[in-house]
């Protein structure tokens, strides 16, 4: 009996410590659960912050700019813009939001939500021409495609009170287009020698294809005067929202020459390159005058 009680106590003890381990496995999980849905609000909460920028009074002083940098909205009781100030939005964001209570804006002032130009595209490598005798030589390689410009900023701008001294521009063009790319030119064939041809020249690279031009922002004004702000239009406050220009085409690389050999022992000539077509032009964007 004895024996068999020992046993029997052995086995409840083994039995009630597996169950408490499992039972801290469930709590460590749940537990680890917490933590990451802890530091997912987190960084929710923290984004939407840094999302605003939110001041009483904003001065942009003469010749100086301000950038939102990673945020995409401006709120501001007060927003002073000195001569030939700069306020830049945020071009990664396609949408930017401002909202003024009274804003003193002076002369040759600019609101800067343009699109972002293209890269041009790369040039392809040229060919080679090799060493040794009746060799033919290498291809150029292809011209890459320009990119696309990025399309101006849709900017919403709330305005209760505005005075203008002068002009204020407000720039939501879109992005011009990257040139393309040149082809490379071909490399030529070596000489010839008695025994054998001269080596053929070698095709040029393709042209790349200009990239396109993207298309310009749509501006929308809200305000309690909308006919003070349509009376502004065209004349105090000036929009840019062109579309970007196409990028061009690049240049088609020239073919290779032949090599020359004794006794017309020639090679043949290679082919130039194609040449590719421009990019599209981007489409001009719109304004809207919206009663609050």
């Amino acid at each position: 009996m004895p024996k068999q009680c020992g046993i029997a106590l052995l086995s409840l003890f083994l039995r009630i410590r597996t169950e408490l381990i499992f039972l801290r496995r469930i709590l460590d999980y749940f537990c680890e659960m917490g933590r990451v849905v802890f530091w997912f609000f987190a960084m929710v909460l923290s984004s939407a912050v840094t999302a605003q920028v939110r001041v009483s009074k904003l001065v942009i002083k003469t010749n100086q700019s301000y950038d939102l940098g990673q945020s995409d909205i401006l709120v501001a009781d007060t927003l002073v813009m000195m001569d030939s100030s700069r306020l830049i939005l945020n071009k990664l964001k396609p949408e930017n939001f401002i909202r003024v209570k009274v804003a003193a804006i002076g002369n040759h002032c600019v609101i800067d939500g343009k699109g972002i130009n293209g890269q041009a595209g790369r040039n392809g490598k040229p060919g080679i021409t090799p060493i040794g005798p009746c060799l033919d030589g290498t291809a150029g390689r292809d011209g890459t495609k320009g990119l696309d410009g990025t399309a101006g900023i849709n900017l919403f701008l709330y305005l209760e009170r505005v005075s203008l001294k002068g002009v204020l521009t407000i720039d939501i063009s879109g992005g011009n287009g990257g040139r393309g790319g040149n082809g490379g030119n071909g490399g030529g064939g070596s000489p010839g020698t008695l025994h054998c041809n001269g080596g053929n020249g070698s095709n040029g690279g393709n042209a790349g294809q200009g990239g396109n031009g993207a298309n310009g922002g749509v501006l929308t004004l809200t305000s309690k005067k909308t006919q003070l702000l349509r009376d502004m239009l065209g004349t105090k406050i000036l929009v840019n929202n062109n579309g970007g220009a196409a990028g061009l085409s690049g240049k088609a690389g020239y073919h290779g020459g032949a090599g020359l050999g004794p006794s017309r022992k020639n090679g043949k000539d290679g082919v130039p390159g194609l040449d590719s077509i421009s990019g599209v032009t981007g489409i001009k964007g719109s304004v809207k005058i919206e009663a609050n």
